[in-house]
């Protein structure tokens, strides 16, 4: 019988990722960009949480890239970008310099992955971020949630579809 390795892949992810129609967990973690940042700053507008498993790594930085490339898109929905991993705050600044990324890296380094763990994107056995995405509506309820492939890069399509959903949402509401 051939061995399975999707199976073994998958059984490092959660299976708690928070689903739409759920608050989301509010939270304050250091920011690279200075200072702290917490989710009820950004009410009022959408937010776009992107967990990732770690700096300095292959498919963190392709797709930490790509998001930096779309932000003017993320921006025609006036929405904020926030990427969580459980690195220091040390590290992410440097990352962040080298990778000339605009937008902020949050740490949630102490005590590690707490707010990983609240939005279901915390791999215990490597004790790290899972590859989670999340779009927060402008009152703060989780509107879509993805949890990737730990080495698979997510793309930012899912995120872009979820913001015209939000778009579609408040046109019809107004």
């Amino acid at each position: 019988m051939a061995h399975d390795h999707t199976y073994h892949a998958h059984a490092l992810h959660p299976d708690t990722v928070l689903e739409p129609g759920t608050p989301a967990p509010d939270f304050t973690l250091p920011a690279s960009t200075g200072g702290t940042a917490s989710l009820r700053d950004f009410r009022g507008r959408p937010v776009i949480l992107a967990f990732y498993p770690g700096d300095w790594t292959p498919v963190c930085t392709s797709q930490l890239a790509l998001y930096n490339q779309v932000l003017p898109l993320f921006k025609e929905h006036d929405a904020q970008l926030l990427s969580i991993s459980v690195d220091s705050v040390w590290s992410h600044r440097a990352w962040a310099e080298m990778q000339n990324l605009h937008f902020p890296l949050l740490a949630d380094f102490e005590p590690k992955g707490r707010t990983c763990r609240d939005y279901g994107a915390y791999l215990r056995e490597g004790g790290t971020a899972a590859r989670a995405l999340y779009v927060i509506d402008p009152q703060g309820v989780i509107a879509w949630s993805y949890l990737s492939p730990v080495d698979v890069n997510p793309g930012a399509d899912g995120i872009l579809t979820a913001l015209e959903g939000l778009k579609g949402q408040a046109a019809s509401a107004g």
